[in-house]
């Protein structure tokens, strides 16, 4: 006896009967020289993803920095034109910048660097305030060592009163920080919003001072996390992200409503 059916793949299978086996039972074997399927044409991808993340890092830096200034108009073809790209990235790129909040609809003038709003600055800051307070607190608690090298190399970039060396020193500060927690999730959580803080001291520190305790605070942090003490490490980096976040979206303030 002898049956052709499909496996569920397709595949053709032939099912025989032996000659010494009861005509009800079954033998399967598939056949190897079915007829192989190809893989239909995909529609093929029309621009290059890493491109539109070069594009993506380039007008977030350019924003995050001051080069694109709050409610600067953007249109495609001239940031096409000044990245020497085609529009097609730099589209894909917008929609991205627009998704995390970076840039906003115009209306009828098409797109436009999103204002800063201080309000939205200082519930940012608390968010990261708590997630640098539970941060300190397991760093501290599995005994991790941060380098006082940090804070000599953070006092060095305030004294340069060079916005992006100060900016990333405080990066380095807290992403220290995040790491030696050994939690992953937290370093994720807070890069998430770094960008908005980022631009946010950015537009700061270019009409004022950095807060001259800031580094102290850091330093105390360290001291903290260094000999165990979770308690007050979590304390100190609460209290330090949470005052941060008062004094950027009070300067921050000032600063939007001199300029309208």
């Amino acid at each position: 006896m002898m049956a052709v059916t499909a496996d569920t793949f397709g595949c053709p299978l032939l099912f025989r009967a032996p000659i010494d086996m009861p005509e009800s039972s079954v033998y399967c074997i598939q056949i190897t020289n079915a007829g192989k399927r190809t893989v239909r044409a995909l529609r093929r991808i029309d621009f290059a993803p890493d491109l539109t993340e070069q594009v993506y890092e380039r007008l977030l830096e350019a924003i995050c920095s001051g080069e694109l200034p709050p409610q600067t108009r953007l249109t495609q073809q001239e940031l096409a034109a000044s990245l020497n790209v085609s529009r097609q990235p730099v589209l894909q790129a917008l929609r991205m910048l627009r998704k995390d909040g970076f840039v906003i609809d115009a209306g009828r003038r098409g797109l436009m660097v999103a204002p800063l709003d201080p309000r939205v600055i200082e519930q940012t800051y608390q968010v990261r305030a708590v997630l640098d307070g539970l941060a300190a607190r397991e760093a501290a608690l599995r005994k991790a060592h941060l380098s006082e090298d940090l804070i000599e190399k953070g006092r060095n970039a305030a004294g340069s009163r060079r916005i992006a060396a100060m900016i990333e020193a405080d990066l380095n500060f807290h992403q220290a920080l995040y790491d030696a927690s050994g939690n992953p999730l937290i370093s994720e959580a807070a890069n998430h919003q770094w960008q908005h803080i980022r631009r946010a001291m950015g537009a700061v520190l270019m009409h004022t001072e950095i807060r001259d305790t800031a580094w102290d605070e850091h330093a105390r942090i360290i001291d903290a996390v260094n000999s165990g003490d979770a308690a007050l490490a979590e304390q100190l980096a609460r209290a330090h992200g949470e005052n941060a976040g008062l004094a950027v979206a009070g300067e921050l303030d000032r600063y939007v409503q001199q300029a309208s």
